[in-house]
């Protein structure tokens, strides 16, 4: 996942701005309780993070992938 698939999932299924201000807020223990922003930052990898996110959030597997009918899920490391 490139970290622009990352944040078009973000406001896809997170919405825009509610999306974006978790990645800021949001501590997340799964990624050593940083944020998204700060767990991206730390180089942490974009698809690592957004299964963190969509974890703590409990996003169902099927709603994870937004609306594009040709993406594919990353899968989990």
């Amino acid at each position: 996942m490139r970290f622009r698939e990352f944040w078009q999932l973000v406001d896809e299924v997170l919405g825009s701005a509610h999306g974006r201000a978790l990645t800021r807020d949001l501590v997340l223990i799964e990624l050593d309780n940083r944020t998204a922003i700060a767990a991206l930052d730390d180089g942490v990898e974009p698809r690592t993070v957004w299964h963190a996110l969509c974890d703590a959030l409990d996003v169902p597997e099927p709603l994870r992938w937004g609306n594009g009918t040709h993406r594919q899920a990353p899968p989990r490391r």
